[in-house]
């Protein structure tokens, strides 16, 4: 430990043991490594609780990794401390009680022109200037190789430029050079180079070597050169998914048998992905107590918000994907609290914590979004600049950008550190905050097509102490309209008041049996070729098991399962997979065929490490037989590796009704403010608008049901009422109609009008045809003005239609004087047909003549009876229309016409023309 390090520590451990003498409460600001074992001290009064894990060691490391700080700092990113004052962040790390800083390092994270490829830019220069200004603040350094010119990780593990080609023991002589003389440049730089890290996550490889026996060559060369350089520093080797039954056994017998030479077994954990703590404790006491290892976690970390702080996609970003805390500052300081007293649990042996990446913090915001690429892409300060597709085309070659990562730091977006920062000092000490709701646990179902829906009648609401309760909820009646396939979000609220939510997420019948390999009974599946293990525990999308594919030499295989039995109709297969496909000479793709079609293959992208490919096949018609064949195949060089799981056989889904106007209304809504219109009439709005997103999530709406939304959205903005000046109900108004004055028919298009003369005003009018709600017009508020209104009514049918109506202020409603429209005129006018076949030959003209009537929008002529020809009109008010259609070639004989003349309202036919041809 370094010597200013220990200085802080002693002084911290002082001043809570001279506390704890008094009986007095350590403040906040006195933060650091500050109990001892047995102290009694209370806990320091926060804004957040954390109750202190006892006897965790004097020198337990309580780390973070900062390697972005030279970026983000050159893009213009400020820290400040709690109180918001701006900062060295270094300084602000240690007052906050953090030891130890990691920092990684690449070969060569640029390109030919000395484009940096983001992330930091870290390679050995800077991570020495990250680490000196690290020591010169008194905190403690672990430097991450990577060996490799960018983010390694069990997905990637990709040899620099400068090693490509090259045999494993080639590259073990260069791990070796190199490390040695990054390390000598460190110590004589003045670093505190507490630990070093040969690889990070090397699950499968390392510096693009695989296979153990030439691993293990790259880690023996790494370990070496450090002793050679820092006999005092640790050596650390680094893997991650604790989750995954016997893994971390194997890796560690897997290092042992090779007499691999390391100090430390570090784990990535994150809560998202990798099991629970207790689990974690386990696999790694399974280490430390076998093979005498010191154990530790270099990664970790939780969401403060789901929120996005640059305008470039968070890791984490749904609420689905983060369960086990709450997502806030508490729950950060739950989340890594658990992890400590996971590695604590180990014994002498758990040695620290590292958080990963907790000042990675926007350069701007979303809003300056483009001024924000111009930052990442100059300073290397989001996680991959475009330069970085030349090296690693397939995963920073498309999704270069900025922080992933800013809604998990320990510092808001504006750089003012939270009160989780604290929380290496308060794992020490014990922190309270007032007993307060956190939040309210989020329900999850998950339910089959066609099953029923039941939510249940409590939900858990969680406290900062990290104590629970249950309370009674009453869900959104939107529920009810949950219909089909879809992810569904159900507000509620619990009997305190609280906010509930709810996510049902309905999934297509899936008619395959163990889609996921969960049973132990895989006799349905059928296995050709070489290197797919079914039941694997290797990295499964859902569940605890899925097939696992790989194999040291280029090979090939086929699943496939058989379905009988299954109704006639449209079927649909999709399936996951996720990996390396070792380049792209590796291929696997999904069939569904029957036994008399074979259906198009569809294929899987290989995108990484927990990067899922699902494609879905065509769509295959299913007869009689009721059968149907799921396929995969594969054919896959040496190395190539992954995942399947999650395999459906489903229904073809069916085309849902257009709900273009239904999100449309829905957004008009939502966009209301509400505040300016009385109360009493704005209750049915947020109700309408759950259930138009009910509607709207469903993967095929019907009709039906977008219709009644439809209904629901209008009926509750129809019945809005503005706030006004009104002092008394409106005065009545009179309706009146156009009918036959505008164009002198009785037509089925006409104007209604509202006045009102003289009298108490209204915000809005509502007219009603034979008692149905036809529109809301708003009004002006006038005081006791003259008011007056028109609503256009088009396309009615020949009858009558009584209009009524309501005119509405926040002191009442009003009836109109009601008014009684008759349609007489609403079909065509009556067409007149003639032929100018005075010679009788053969050859005539027929002219259908409207003289004067309703127009019509379309005609059809018949001849003896049989549709001859058909076309559209234009509508042009009552004026006169006309049609001429050519005839030819008739032989001798009579023969009769007629034509229809057509509009919405119905159809007039014309009297019968005979036309008689005679020559």
């Amino acid at each position: 430990m370094h010597r200013r390090t220990r200085s802080l520590l002693s002084t911290a451990l002082a001043t809570v043991t001279a506390v704890a003498l008094l009986g007095v409460g350590l403040p906040a600001s006195a933060s650091g490594p500050a109990a001892t074992a047995g102290s009694v001290a209370a806990p320091v009064e926060a804004t957040i609780t954390v109750p202190r894990v006892e006897n965790l060691p004097d020198d337990f490391i309580g780390g973070v990794d900062v390697s972005s700080v030279l970026s983000l700092e050159a893009s213009g990113v400020v820290f400040r401390d709690a109180e918001g004052t701006p900062g060295d962040l270094f300084e602000i790390l240690v007052e906050a009680g953090v030891t130890d800083v990691r920092v990684r390092v690449w070969n060569d994270p640029f390109d030919a022109n000395g484009n940096g490829y983001g992330g930091g830019d870290v390679d050995v220069d800077r991570a020495i200037e990250i680490a000196r200004r690290a020591t010169d603040a008194g905190l403690g350094v672990l430097v991450d190789f990577h060996y490799s010119d960018f983010w390694a990780d069990p997905a990637k593990q990709q040899a620099p430029k400068a090693w490509e080609g090259m045999t494993a023991d080639q590259v073990a002589a260069e791990v070796g050079v190199f490390t040695r003389d990054a390390v000598r440049r460190l110590v004589a730089a003045g670093v505190d180079l507490r630990m070093v890290q040969v690889g990070n996550e090397t699950n499968g490889g390392v510096a693009g070597v695989r296979g153990w026996d030439d691993m293990a060559k790259v880690f023996s060369a790494g370990s070496a050169a450090v002793r050679a350089e820092a006999p005092d520093t640790l050596v650390a080797l680094h893997f991650t998914n604790p989750e995954r039954a016997g893994f971390y056994a194997d890796v560690a017998a897997q290092l042992d048998r090779r007499d691999v030479n390391y100090d430390v077994f570090a784990s990535s954990y994150y809560p998202f992905w990798h099991g629970t703590p207790e689990n974690l404790t386990a696999v790694l006491s399974h280490v430390a107590d076998t093979y005498g290892k010191k154990v530790m976690v270099a990664e970790t970390s939780w969401a403060f918000t789901l929120d996005d702080g640059d305008g470039h996609g968070n890791v984490i970003d749904l609420p689905a994907e983060a369960t086990q805390y709450p997502v806030s500052v508490q729950g950060q300081a739950d989340a890594v609290r658990a992890v400590v007293q996971a590695v604590a649990d180990v014994g002498e042996a758990g040695i620290g914590v590292y958080y990963w990446e907790p000042a990675w913090l926007p350069v701007g915001a979303p809003a300056q979004i483009e001024q924000n690429r111009m930052l990442w892409e100059r300073d290397g300060s989001g996680w991959a600049s475009s330069f970085a597709g030349e090296y690693e085309p397939e995963d920073a070659g498309h999704w270069y950008g900025g922080s992933a990562w800013d809604n998990q730091a320990l510092f808001g977006f504006d750089g003012t550190a939270s009160d989780a920062l604290n929380i290496f000092s308060y794992v020490r000490t014990g922190a309270q905050a007032p007993r307060a709701v956190e939040s309210v646990q989020q329900v999850g179902l998950q339910v089959t097509e066609g099953d029923a829906v039941e939510l249940p009648a409590e939900v858990t609401v969680l406290y900062n102490d990290g104590s629970s309760e249950q309370q009674a909820v009453t869900w959104s009646s939107a529920a009810e309209f949950i219909e089909g396939i879809g992810e569904y979000a159900i507000a509620g609220v619990t009997d305190a008041g609280l906010a509930a939510s709810a996510t049902v997420t309905v999934s297509a019948r899936n008619l395959l049996r163990n889609p996921g390999f969960e049973d132990v009974d895989t006799g349905m599946w059928s296995v050709a070729g070489s290197g797919l293990t079914l039941r694997a525990w290797d990295d499964p999308r859902n569940g605890t098991h899925s097939a696992h594919f790989y194999a040291a030499s280029a090979y090939s295989f086929e699943l496939s399962q058989t379905v009988t039995g299954l109704p006639a109709g449209s079927y649909v297969a999709r399936a996951s997979l996720q990996g390396d496909g070792e380049g792209a000479d590796g291929r696997a793709s999904l069939s569904l065929s029957s036994p008399s079609t074979a259906g198009a293959a569809a294929a899987f992208g290989f995108d990484g490490w927990r990067v899922w490919s699902t494609p879905t096949t065509d769509a295959l018609q299913v007869g009689a037989d009721g059968t149907a064949v799921v396929r995969i195949a594969a054919t896959l060089p040496a190395g190539a590796w992954g995942t399947l799981d999650d395999l459906e056989l489903v229904r073809a889904p069916v085309p849902g009704a257009d709900t273009s106007l239904l999100r449309e209304r829905r957004e008009a809504a939502a966009a209301l403010d509400l505040a300016g219109y009385v109360e009493s009439s704005t209750a049915a709005v947020p109700g309408a608008i759950a259930r138009a997103d009910i509607v709207l999530a469903a993967s095929s709406a019907s009709a039906a049901a977008v219709d009644g939304a439809l209904d629901a959205l209008d009926a509750a903005v129809s019945g809005l009422v503005v706030r006004d000046a009104a002092t008394t109900a409106p005065a009545r108004g009179v309706l009146s109609h156009d009918n036959g004055h505008d164009t002198g028919l009785l037509d089925g298009d006409f104007t209604i009008t509202m006045n009102l003369w003289w009298g108490s005003n209204a915000t809005s009018l509502r007219v009603f045809e034979n008692g149905t709600l036809i529109k809301t017009v708003p009004l002006a508020f006038g005081g006791t003005a003259a008011q007056t209104a028109q609503v256009a009514v088009t396309g009615k049918k020949n009858g009558t239609y009584v209009y009524t109506g309501e005119l509405v202020n926040s002191r009442g409603v009003t009836a109109v004087q009601p008014v009684t429209v008759t349609v007489r005129d609403a079909a065509p006018g009556m067409p007149v047909l003639s032929a100018d076949n005075g010679d009788g030959d053969g050859s005539y003209t027929l002219t259908a003549d409207m003289w004067w009537g309703t127009n019509a929008t379309s005609y059809r002529l018949f001849e003896d009876g049989v549709l001859l020809k058909e076309g559209a009109l234009v509508a042009n008010g009552p004026a006169a229309q006309r049609v001429s259609v050519a005839i030819d070639g008739r032989s001798v004989g009579t023969r009769t016409y007629r034509v229809e003349f057509i509009n919405a309202a119905g159809s007039t036919e014309s009297t019968t023309l005979t036309v008689t041809v005679t020559r």
